[in-house]
């Protein structure tokens, strides 16, 4: 194989593995070859996904990039949407129900209910389904999130005012978004509400996430007495 066409497979693997926009002065210095060879392989790259092809690779402020042909955009579209909804819905359900019942909420505060929150929050951000409210007077300042219309609109609630107990909502989140049943949760509902709970408005809803938090913690560790004799010794010395 000649060095050109090596050069030319490498490049082809890090735009694809990469999958974001990577800088042509960054493969040159770590491949530690001249940038117009890298610029020549680009352009054996971009002859070779053209035309017709599905796959085209782009290259923007000396920036490479692959990228699906917008020739095929509503076709794949129609496809992909509804399967990132889903896939969506998994992992950011409960995320969309506490943050509604809790807000304004940090995504700390949201990471101490359910673990790692990272992720939702960013997708839900990006679905506008919640935006940043204002922030925390705590140390560093954390972001404050809450629902936005688009949460009312996406989950078909008319207004917060109405929103439903925790266990109704995450049921119609489940069913507009397709999960089928409760082993599509990342989480047990139970988790956070009691079973017999039957919350009627927001405060109450909230209330039972925080009593089942509460039920997370240990108990004070009470000062051991100090036996009598220890004591008369003590005495003694002084």
């Amino acid at each position: 194989m000649k060095k050109s066409e090596k050069l030319t497979n490498i490049i082809e693997s890090i735009a694809f593995v990469s999958g974001n926009q990577i800088a042509i002065k960054d493969i040159a210095e770590k491949l530690e070859v001249e940038e117009k060879e890298i610029v020549a392989a680009i352009k054996k790259l971009q002859a070779k996904y053209s035309g017709d092809c599905g796959i085209q690779l782009l290259m923007f402020n000396k920036k490479i990039q692959f990228a699906s042909n917008p020739e095929y955009a509503d076709e794949v579209s129609s496809v992909l949407n509804p399967i990132k909804e889903r896939e969506l819905s998994r992992s950011m359900l409960e995320a969309a129900a506490i943050i509604a019942y809790k807000q304004p909420v940090t995504r700390m505060d949201l990471e101490e209910i359910r673990g790692n929150s990272e992720y939702a929050v960013q997708k839900l951000l990006e679905l506008k389904v919640i935006e940043p409210v204002g922030r925390k007077d705590a140390v560093g300042k954390p972001i404050l999130y809450g629902t936005t219309d688009e949460f009312l609109k996406r989950f078909q609630i008319s207004s917060l005012d109405e929103l439903p107990d925790y266990d109704e909502l995450l049921d119609r989140i489940a069913k507009i978004h397709g999960v089928a049943n409760d082993d599509d949760y990342l989480y047990s509902r139970e988790e956070y509400v009691e079973e017999d709970a039957q919350p009627s408005n927001v405060t109450q809803a909230a209330e039972k996430i925080q009593t089942k938090e509460k039920e997370f913690e240990l108990p004070p560790i009470e000062e051991e007495e100090i036996p009598d004799f220890l004591i008369d010794e003590k005495v003694e010395k002084i």
